[in-house]
This record gives C-alpha cells, sequence and structure tokens, in this order.
C-alpha cells in the first residue's frame, strides 16, 4: 500500500474524529479546510471548529476560505498536490475544487444511502423507527450525495438509543471506515458502483425549529421515535401552559405504554413524581425535560418545583 496525500475537508466533532483517524493512519495529511471563525453566544465569543483546533494542536497546514471559489485559495489547494480530498460534514464544493486529485473527492455520509440523503440521516432514521443504520463513504458529484458508492458499514439501532448515542457510534464507525477507504483506493482494490435507483427514496431533510414540535395524536412509539431522534440536539418539544401564560417544553428522554383510553390526545395527569401524556393509543410519560427559560432536568425535579400543579396544561 502506497499512502496517500490527502486534504481534508469538514467542520464538526464527526469530522475532527475522521481527520484524527487519517493523521494516525498511513496516510499523509497534506492541508485542512474548516470554517471561518464565527462569533456567537451572548458575550460574542469567537468560536473555532473541532476540525481546527485539531489542525492547529497538530500543526497541519490550515484553510479557513470565506469562498471556496476564490482563486488564492485554489490555488493554494491545487499546489498541495494531494491525490485525493476526503470531504466529512462540510457544505457544498464546487466542481472546480471536487474535481481537482487526480483519485478524485469522497464524503462520509451518515447512512446507508441512498436511504436518507440529505442534512439530518441519524435523526430521520431514528424518528422513522429503522432498526438499522450505518456510514457510506462514495464520490462526491455534481448532484447532494449522489455519487458513486465505495464502501459502507452497518450498525444496530438500539430500541431506546437517541440521536446523541447514535452519532457518537457512527463517527467512529465512520472514521474506521475513512481510512479502509484509502487504504484500499491506494491499493486499486475498490470498485465504484452507482446508487440504487430507488422510486421513493427516504429523505433526511434540514430540521428546522417548526420541524421539532410533538403531535401528540400520534400513536405512542411514534412519538417515542420521534422525541429520541431529536435527542439531545435540536430537542422536540411541546407547550406548556402554566396558570394561561405559554412557554416551550424541550423532552429529552422518556418512556411509553400501549393503553386503551378515551381521552383526547394531548390531555395530561400530573403527580409530584410523573407527566403521564395521552398519546392516539397509549400514554408517553417523559424522565427528562428543559422548561423555557430553565436548565434541563429529571421530570420529578421538573415538578417539584412547583407549589401547585393547578393550572397546568399542554398548550
Amino acid at each position: 500500500m502506497s499512502a496517500l496525500r490527502v486534504v481534508f475537508f469538514g467542520t464538526p466533532d464527526f469530522a475532527a474524529e475522521s481527520l484524527r483517524a487519517i493523521h494516525q493512519s498511513a496516510h499523509e495529511v497534506v492541508g485542512v479546510v474548516t470554517v471561518a471563525d464565527k462569533a456567537s453566544g451572548r458575550g460574542q465569543k469567537v468560536n473555532q471548529s473541532p476540525v481546527k483546533r485539531f489542525a492547529v494542536e497538530h500543526h497541519l497546514p490550515l484553510f479557513q476560505p470565506e469562498k471556496l471559489r476564490d482563486n488564492e485559495f485554489l490555488e493554494s489547494i491545487r499546489a498541495l498536490n494531494a491525490d485525493i480530498f476526503v470531504v466529512v460534514a462540510f457544505r457544498m464544493m464546487p466542481k472546480i475544487l471536487w474535481e481537482m486529485p487526480k483519485l478524485g473527492t469522497f464524503n462520509l455520509h451518515a447512512s446507508l444511502l441512498p436511504d436518507y440523503r440529505g442534512a439530518a440521516p441519524i435523526n430521520y432514521a431514528i424518528i422513522n423507527g429503522e432498526s438499522e443504520t450505518g456510514v457510506t463513504t462514495f464520490f462526491i458529484n455534481e448532484k447532494i450525495d449522489e455519487g458513486n458508492l465505495l464502501l459502507q458499514a452497518k450498525t444496530a439501532i438500539g430500541d431506546d438509543e437517541n440521536a446523541g448515542s447514535l452519532h457518537d457510534r457512527l463517527m467512529e464507525i465512520g472514521s474506521k471506515l475513512v481510512v479502509e477507504t484509502l487504504d484500499r483506493l491506494s491499493e486499486g482494490c475498490i470498485t465504484e458502483r452507482p446508487q440504487p435507483q430507488v422510486e421513493h427514496p427516504k429523505n433526511a431533510f434540514k430540521i428546522f425549529k417548526e420541524d421539532t414540535r410533538i403531535y401528540w395524536q400520534q400513536p405512542s412509539q411514534a412519538v417515542h421515535n420521534f422525541i429520541r431522534g431529536m435527542s439531545p440536539y435540536p430537542c422536540a418539544f411541546t407547550t406548556l401552559s402554566i396558570n394561561g401564560e405559554s412557554k416551550g417544553l424541550k423532552i429529552f428522554s422518556g418512556k411509553y405504554e400501549l393503553l386503551p383510553h378515551k381521552r383526547e390526545a394531548g390531555k395530561i395527569e400530573l403527580s409530584k413524581s410523573e407527566l403521564r401524556i395521552f398519546t392516539q393509543d397509549g400514554i408517553y410519560s417523559p424522565e427528562e425535560v428543559q422548561l423555557e427559560g430553565k436548565k434541563r432536568m429529571s421530570i420529578k425535579d421538573f415538578l417539584n418545583g412547583f407549589q401547585s400543579l393547578e393550572g397546568i396544561q399542554l398548550g
């Protein structure tokens, strides 16, 4: 196996783990491209991406272009004479960039393509009640997440697993798959193949705030899957009315039971230790919540914070 010269493109922790794996492999990281530093939060503190922090710590050549079509940036990347580009959780790249290396540019995606193309594959795999998911490496082309497949690795999804724990497992599995893809490309023993044509593909569109509201009219298991698929981020929410004042209530986890009833979906029963919310075919009991303006806490601590539970209902 010959070592490949790699330029890595990525931003969050999910990407940084793949960068770490490549850096520890036989291949050489000759450049790292990540997002420009951003000011955020109340104090407008300048934050660096996890990929940048790793690159700086390990003295890797770093690029943070505002525009990927900038001529100076393109010439700097071309001068690195890379064999291949690796992309993990980065933005859209222009063709002039991804067609630059002789072996091409491949991406790591957190699903078993062609299922769950898009920005939120981990969330939607859980929301839709899948029992299995995985990661895929594929060559980038003009269409989003539709390039030729290279390698895939599968993993089971636990019945009560949330998006956070699945993210962390796929991050590890994906980093190993990235290195395996590089190894096999360097040996010339990998055959790319077109993605299967699917009449009704399962999509994973970007999640916006309005997409995170819980609809209690659904079956209990669908509610449960939605909440764990949104946890811990961006987090599913419902609206709580407290003495006529409406506040958002994020729900991070809970349990459900199938129970025939004649109550209206969305109605609640309260005690000092439990909040029970009626669904289409049963009851959902939140276990960890966060009221708007408050910290995250157990449902028992949340309910104990009220002198009286009268006047509390779902909005």
